[in-house]
């Protein structure tokens, strides 16, 4: 991911001008480096215990295997947590690939609590969700290059501090290195407060009520929040208001201004990385079915406090297409039922309510919510212009692989059927491969050219898809929702020139997908006089490239 805009001007001044919550032994950012404060700094490491070895990593975390990372004696207080693993698509270490980070688990016990206080899969808990290794940059969480694992939070406790990670995969975690600093103290202050970190997910959310994120009971301040989404509708996803209950108040203490602004982001959602919020992956144009993103908030500078309890809840509104709804048009105020996960960051004294469980890794995977025909299954009724095409194999693509088109001549073109069996309303997602030697292609759906998505009309019409990119990445290219015939259908792409930087016209089809709709029509929650409540009226004229209908 390339850097923000100003991401390094922000850094440097949050970093000089920011204080970050007092730590129970008396640090205080970069001020407190002008004190020198009590006590012994240690810390865990996966080195081996032979200093003239080079052995420095757990070689293997079979599955099932949970690895004892950390069991220190207290009073102490962990700074600072830094791992490493090799990555799940095979690689110089594993043929086969290892465990990815959704299906690694990280625990925390703090004082021999029989409960975990951090309880999430690793990958979410930094920040990076539907298993991917992701770049991060921000204050408390940095993940350098998808690859080196940080996280600064303060987690003291008095008397013993036990943190696992587990492996809840099928293959192997391969060359786990780690290092796990800490202070060692005397004594922490009364009322030192616990780290917690919870992992909660819907699959989808539940109608007639609100998100939760938090249910927290005690004194504390919350500090963070990771969200993982997968659509299941077009449009846009995110209208729900942050509503944040404080010490039993049954009408929301904070009432926020929908989902991407709780997140900081504004007018839709891009990805970006900053000290205190980001979205670090976003699949595609955030209107698309089936669209996947990842976002986190930090709340260092602004933590939200409470006496007595905190539960934090947010809607799962939205805009959706007229086919979902009861009045057959865009309504920009309903409410969605797609997939979320996310884990909350909180610090309370004591031991924290266990609002909810982690659920299995088969529970926790996101749906796969497709119709799959692929590559193979597509070559048989291929036809193409003068050229080569070949079921290419590889990690990155579905099955036995993509189908790759090299052409050898300016008017290209490839052609495909594909079948369905059942006549029934389906996106029509087409899986692609886009690379440094890809051209642009036109694309045709039974003879015509698809230049606007059904569920959009009129709007942001589109001509040749550019297929060009510094590195290859397969991507998913969503052409709008059908009701296709049962029988066989025509997929045809035209080369349309290439990208000036691209050094070649080749294509790449990994598999056409049919990806399930709802099939319910849903009520607005706009005011019953049909006045324009906070949205604006209800209308298929709005613009849904403007998610917020301002």
């Amino acid at each position: 991911m390339k850097p923000s805009a100003g991401w390094v001007l922000c850094t440097i001044a949050g970093l000089l001008a920011c204080q970050s919550p007092p730590d129970p032994q008396g640090g205080s950012g970069m001020a407190a480096l002008t004190r020198v404060q009590p006590g012994q700094t240690r810390a865990v490491t996966s080195s081996d215990e032979d200093l003239n070895s080079n052995y420095d990593r757990r070689t293997y975390i079979e599955p099932g295997e949970t690895m004892v990372l950390a069991d220190i004696q207290g009073p102490a207080t962990v700074n600072h947590i830094w791992l490493t693993f090799s990555e799940a698509r095979p690689n110089w270490l594993e043929a086969g690939g290892s465990a990815n980070p959704a299906e690694i688990v990280l625990r925390m016990y703090w004082d021999n609590h029989p409960e975990p206080s951090v309880e999430a899969p690793l990958g979410d808990f930094f920040a990076a969700g539907f298993g991917l290794r992701q770049e991060v940059r921000s204050l408390p969480v940095q993940v350098e290059g998808g690859d080196g694992y940080n996280a600064f939070w303060q987690m003291p406790f008095f008397q013993r501090g036990l943190i696992t990670v587990t492996n809840e995969g099928e293959k192997n975690v391969r060359s786990f290195y780690y290092q796990i600093d800490y202070t060692q103290a005397d004594h922490l202050p009364e009322g030192t407060a616990y780290f917690h970190a919870q992992y909660r997910q819907e699959f989808p959310e539940t109608l007639g009520k609100d998100y939760l994120i938090l249910d927290a009971e005690g004194q504390g301040h919350y500090v963070g929040t990771v969200m993982s989404v997968q659509s299941r509708s077009p449009y846009w996803f995110g209208e729900g208001d942050a509503r944040i209950y404080v010490d039993g108040d049954t009408a929301p203490s904070i009432q926020g201004t929908g989902t991407e602004d709780y997140f900081l982001s504004a007018w839709g959602l891009d990805e970006h990385l900053y000290p205190y919020f980001g979205c670090t992956y976003l699949s595609d144009d955030p209107s698309n079915l089936g669209m996947r993103a990842t976002m986190y908030r930090w709340h260092i500078e602004d933590p939200i406090r409470f006496q007595e309890s905190l539960r934090f809840e947010i809607e799962h509104t939205g805009w959706i297409s007229a086919d979902e709804t009861e009045t057959g048009e865009v309504d920009g105020h309903v409410q969605r039922e797609d997939d979320i996960a996310t884990v909350a960051f909180w610090y309370q004294v004591g031991h924290g309510k266990r609002f909810t469980t982690l659920p299995s890794l088969a529970e926790r995977t996101f749906p796969d919510h497709d119709l799959i025909v692929q590559g193979r299954d597509l070559l048989p009724s291929a036809h193409h212009s003068r050229g080569t095409l070949e079921l290419q194999a590889g990690y990155d693509w579905t099955g036995d692989g993509q189908l790759f088109f090299a052409p050898s001549s300016g008017s290209a073109f490839l052609e495909v059927d594909f079948p369905v069996a059942e006549e029934e309303l389906r996106g029509l997602v087409l899986r692609l491969t886009h690379g440094p030697d890809y051209g642009r292609y036109r694309v045709f759906l039974d003879g015509t050219e698809v230049t606007e998505l059904a569920d959009y009309p009129d709007w942001n019409p589109r001509g040749a898809r550019d297929f060009y990119s510094p590195q290859v990445e397969v991507r998913d290219l969503y052409l709008g929702s059908y009701t296709l015939s049962p029988g066989a259908h025509t997929l045809r792409f035209e080369a349309a020139g290439a990208n000036p930087l691209s050094v070649g016209d080749n294509m790449g089809l990994d598999s056409v997908r049919l990806r399930e709709r709802w099939h319910k029509q849903r009520p607005s929650l706009r005011p019953a006089d049909g006045g324009e409540g906070p949205y604006g009226p209800s209308t298929t004229s709005e613009d849904p490239g403007d998610p917020e209908g301002r």
